[in-house]
């Protein structure tokens, strides 16, 4: 017997990577996805009386903006930071104890952090949802949920599509999350990236789609259907002169 996937299923769960989902929990949140579009036009109260807390310890622009703006257009409230340093953070409190005492006043956390097992370490202190918006160079699943998403709208489907990523892989948490999700439909993945920022080899040994690497993105472009193009994070370099020589690979104007 074939079970299916319901909304419950997902009702007070987290969301702290890709590795976490299967093709039919994926299939089911894109049509989710895609029915949602309508709030988007207009408003509703599916949220009222709840609150979502946006903690964001790194910057952020589109991640935090869209969390909170889903949120409100849902009826619910937001709370919560985008400069720690304006928290008790600043004065040396722990994650954890950051998330215990924000749990009480909200119903779900959005978070971005710098260290990988962030979203993980605060999942496991908080009695609450935990949104995995960005984890260092870790992770970055709601990001890859919407990217599937984009891609299904735009072309109308994924089953069949020859995807490139390019640019980070090594860092770039977004296609970590990315190529995960990727794994559960029938497509071809081209890496493409500077030798030093190849994907992680974590990732890559998990990866079960045909994938072809190179570094080459204008022999690569001619055979896409999508190209997914990411900057060098010079956040994550610890070396200033190899960000520099790195800085300007695959800029698209």
């Amino acid at each position: 017997m074939i079970a299916l996937v319901k909304a419950s299923d997902f009702k007070g769960k987290d969301v702290l990577s890709m590795r976490d989902y299967d093709r039919k929990q994926i299939d089911f949140i894109l049509d989710e996805a895609t029915e949602m579009v309508k709030v988007a036009e207009k408003p509703s109260s599916l949220c009222a009386g709840k609150v979502l807390a946006a903690l964001f310890f790194e910057p952020s622009t589109r991640t935090r903006l869209s969390f909170e703006t889903a949120m409100l257009r849902l009826g619910g409230g937001v709370t919560g930071f985008s400069d720690p340093s304006a928290s008790s953070v600043k004065k040396g409190e722990t994650l954890e104890d950051t998330i215990k005492t924000v749990e009480c006043y909200a119903d779900i956390i959005a978070m971005r952090h710098p260290e990988i097992d962030s979203a993980a370490r605060a999942a496991a202190a908080a009695s609450i949802p935990i949104l995995n918006g960005g984890a260092g160079s870790g992770e970055h699943p709601t990001q890859a949920l919407l990217d599937l998403h984009t891609i299904k709208y735009a072309k109308g489907k994924i089953d069949g599509l020859k995807i490139g990523l390019c640019g980070d892989l090594l860092y770039g948490r977004t296609t970590h999350s990315l190529s995960l999700a990727l794994n559960h439909f029938d497509v071809e993945l081209y890496l493409i990236s500077p030798k030093e920022l190849a994907m992680k080899e974590d990732i890559r040994k998990d990866l079960k789609m045909k994938v072809n690497e190179g570094t080459d993105l204008a022999k690569v472009i001619p055979k896409l259907d999508v190209l997914y193009d990411t900057r060098i994070q010079k956040e994550r370099f610890t070396d200033p002169a190899k960000y520099e020589e790195l800085k300007n690979a695959y800029v698209i104007d």
